[in-house]
């Protein structure tokens, strides 16, 4: 026989609603455009001090492709 799971009331469940509503009150709107670094063609936000990143990890399977053969990404 399998372990039955903690399956509990809704009512147990019912609390935890105020304090997810705590935690999103606290974070920053992210839907307003001042909050976030948004760019459009050329043109940016930001004060254009950010490199590109060159860096990374040649990827397999490219066979004759002369761009987009490196991964940038987070590799964790």
């Amino acid at each position: 026989m399998a372990t039955k799971k903690n399956n509990l009331p809704a009512s147990a469940y019912a609390g935890r609603a105020k304090e997810g509503l705590a935690d999103l009150k606290a974070k920053a709107n992210m839907s307003k455009l001042d909050t976030n670094d948004v760019s459009v063609g050329a043109y940016s936000k930001s004060a254009g001090d950010e490199k590109t990143k060159t860096s990374g990890i040649k990827i397999r399977g490219t066979g004759a492709a002369t761009k987009g053969v490196m991964a940038r990404g987070p590799m964790a």
